[in-house]
């Protein structure tokens, strides 16, 4: 098969249009707008190529012009989805685009019309490209390989319009969009078939990849509170407990809700959610660094804290057990006081399992409601070493 200028498009066609209908499709499965944004540049990249071929009937208005708009369009649809996927706002100085290549029509034909067209086009798609490769640099995190493929991919995508651009000021290069005609439009044909397919397939690999890494956090968190589950909990409080020393002690801190079924028997159990979800935003406000903090089931929360000191844990009870009750007596009149049981575990070796330390500190915390509820206790297993 002879690689003429209609096979290109026809297979360009093609291509765009089941990437197109593949992103569609993921779109309808994880609703996410990147997705969206991606299929309608691959639709127009389609709808372009088929204008295209009219060229070749005398149609150049449409053929070129049109056309090679609709590529323009096309890349500023990728660089809106890659805003939308690096929740990224755009500055509306990217609309002057179409302003500028409307301004195209007003240019006299000629002998240099080709090769000025073939410029400004080019320069326009490489800056959109650049700017959308510039998007998906790391920020400080780590990217899927998706996303570092569709980064680079852009970034040679750019490049390459750059050097397509440069082609135009060349003396002696010839350029004719009207025929398809000049080595630059062949080489420009053969690229623009290869991008659309390596860009689609690291487009899909950069949104299945975040669209796992939520399935991932989703599975990690409690639905009612978001604080980690006792599964994640398990997988996530080795590494701190390890680093336990002399020096770096740590600490655990169970804590559980006195009076409990007294909101969820005078206001209803979605007051008592409500309770449990306000427990952990404090919670979460309260955290320290080198800290883990997760729901056990129920009323039953625990944090884990490394690198840990006897008055910070007793500074940081503090703090919980304050602002919670401010928070349970603003809203909720009870017989009995809604208020915190804690108990806490100092310990400068690691323990035996997360089990064994929940246990521990869950026999601190029969004491503390033994006690009176409403307080911390607290073991000190430092003291004993030394």
């Amino acid at each position: 098969m002879t690689l003429d200028p209609p096979t290109l498009l026809a297979l360009s066609v093609a291509l765009a249009a089941a990437a197109a209908l593949y992103l569609a499709i993921e779109w309808r499965s994880v609703r996410e707008s990147s997705l969206l944004y991606w299929s309608a540049g691959f639709a127009t990249i389609m709808i372009g190529c088929v204008l295209a071929l009219l060229r070749m009937n005398g149609y150049l208005l449409v053929g070129i012009w049109f056309a090679n708009g609709l590529l323009i369009f096309a890349h500023f649809c990728f660089l809106l989805g890659v805003a939308r996927f690096t929740e990224v706002r755009l500055s509306r100085a990217w609309l002057l685009i179409v302003l500028l290549w409307a301004g195209m029509l007003l240019l006299p034909e000629g002998p240099a019309w080709s090769k000025t067209m073939l410029g400004v086009q080019s320069l326009l798609v490489a800056g959109v490209s650049l700017r959308a490769s510039f998007l998906l640099r790391p920020h400080g995190v780590s990217l899927s390989v998706g996303a570092v493929q569709l980064r680079y991919i852009l970034l040679g995508h750019g490049l390459f319009y750059v050097a397509k651009a440069s082609t135009a000021v060349v003396p002696g290069t010839l350029i004719d969009l009207a025929a398809f005609r000049g080595e630059i439009i062949q080489i420009s044909l053969i690229e623009g078939a290869m991008a659309i397919m390596l860009i689609a397939l690291s487009m899909t690999g950069t949104e299945r990849y975040r669209r796992e890494e939520r399935i991932a956090l989703l599975a990690a968190r409690d639905p009612l509170t978001a604080l980690f589950n006792r599964r994640a909990l398990e997988m996530r409080a080795p590494r701190l407990l390890q680093a336990t020393s002399g020096e770096r002690p740590s600490a655990a801190l169970l804590i559980d809700i006195d009076h409990f079924k007294l909101v969820n028997d005078l206001y209803g159990h979605t007051a008592g959610d409500r309770l449990l979800v306000a427990l952990s935003e404090t919670i979460q406000g309260l955290l320290p660094p080198y800290a883990l903090a997760a729901r056990l089931g129920g009323d039953e929360f625990i944090i884990l804290l490394g690198n840990a000191r006897r008055d910070e844990v007793q500074v940081l009870g503090a703090l919980l057990r304050e602002r919670f009750q401010h928070i349970t007596a603003q809203s909720f009149a009870t017989p009995m006081a809604v208020t915190l049981s804690i108990g806490a575990h100092l310990f400068d070796q690691p323990p035996a399992s997360l089990a064994a330390l929940i246990e521990q500190g869950d026999a601190v915390l029969y004491q503390s409601k033994r006690g009176g509820r409403d307080c911390l206790r607290m073991v000190d297993a430092t003291a004993a070493v030394g």
